[in-house]
């Protein structure tokens, strides 16, 4: 067992079975032993690769997608440039460089990383080197006015609860212990009513259905649907998930990119879980929401094809070829191009933004 493992056992004879979304925290954000404080989770000696380390070209057109959203919402003089869990700090990397054709926008923008982990705010900061930047634990600490906003697969490793629908009403799936075996799934008590965070395809689900909810990243997009209702900018949400919403179970686990065992050694393995894309644009606190869209359309749209062509007229032939790979990674429906999804929130009167159908 891992000492992760033996301090949880130790609080579920303590306190009886945990929730999922306690077993996720403990698993991810620990300070001794979670996945995102003690290592560098990301690449291939880590637990799973994003986008913008597979390519410069999915950072770059993000970056430009805020600036153009800045331009069409009259270029306000003072604003924030917010990423949410921004990983090593590639993607705003090279948000930052494509935004060298926009230097108004550089000078207006303060740019802000939201990430609590002190192992990967040492790490962006490396990659930052040389960029004004400054960090937040919370959205929260940010001050007001308009926010242009990032944030890829940052919603998927959010806490999450589940629950399982009884012909007598709804019971929360939990982790407890059987004797020496470890860690297993056990239900909680009946709920007296409606578990909270569901929606309504959620609520509607047959017996038998498990259900997820995530109130933790529907708090989130409320703070961000707030802030754009009250000063403007604009919000992009890049992840894997679904729409429509419904019932299923999504919570996985990865270890150096392969699929484990949620609930064996705690702490080596990534967990996370498909965003409900219809559910966090509901919670968007009256924010208009645009999409969602898959990541191919959104990628296409903001010209990805035309970046990629103009990288690889000044590459090598095996440049090229890995160009190629990389395009067809974030495109390709049976890649990241269909399983990811786009999310763009708005103030109701701005336009809409780039990559979005009117």
């Amino acid at each position: 067992m891992t000492a992760l493992s033996e301090r949880l056992a130790r609080r579920i004879r303590a306190q009886g079975p945990l929730s999922v979304a306690e077993y996720m925290t403990a698993c991810l954000f620990d300070q001794a032993e979670g996945v995102y404080t003690r290592a560098d989770p990301l690449g291939a000696a880590g637990h799973f690769t994003t986008a913008p380390e597979i390519s410069q070209m999915f950072g770059e057109l993000l970056g430009l997608w805020a600036g153009a959203c800045w331009q069409a919402q009259g270029a306000p003089s003072r604003c924030l440039l917010v990423e949410l869990g921004p990983g090593r700090g590639t993607l705003m990397a090279d948000a930052l460089r494509a935004l060298a054709v926009l230097p108004a926008f550089r000078n207006a923008a303060e740019v802000v990383l939201v990430e609590a982990s002190p192992h990967l705010r040492g790490v962006q900061q490396a990659t930052l080197a040389g960029q004004k930047v400054r960090w937040a634990d919370t959205l929260e600490e940010l001050p007001e006015g308009p926010i242009f906003l990032l944030a890829n697969e940052f919603f998927d490793a959010l806490p999450i609860r589940q629950y399982l629908r009884l012909p007598e009403g709804w019971a929360e799936r939990r982790v407890g212990l059987e004797g020496k075996r470890g860690f297993q799934w056990v239900l909680g008590p009946r709920l007296p009513g409606q578990p909270p965070g569901l929606t309504p395809a959620k609520l509607a689900a047959p017996v038998g259905s498990l259900v997820e909810a995530c109130t933790a990243g529907e708090a989130i997009v409320g703070e961000i649907g707030r802030r754009l209702q009250v000063s403007g900018g604009a919000a992009l949400i890049v992840d894997y998930g679904y729409v429509p919403s419904g019932p299923g179970e999504t919570l996985q686990a990865l270890v150096r990119h392969d699929i484990a065992d949620p609930l064996t050694a705690p702490g080596t393995a990534d967990l996370t879980a498909h965003v409900d894309f219809e559910a966090l644009a509901h919670a968007a606190a009256g924010a208009r929401a645009h999409g969602p869209v898959e990541q191919a359309q959104l990628l296409q749209a903001l010209g990805i094809g035309a970046r990629a062509r103009a990288l690889k007229a000044k590459a090598t032939p095996r440049q090229a070829q890995d160009i190629d790979s990389a395009l067809r990674r974030l495109v390709a429906a049976d890649e990241m191009g269909g399983l990811f999804k786009a999310l763009a929130l708005t103030a109701d009167s701005a336009p809409i933004p780039a990559g979005f159908p009117v």
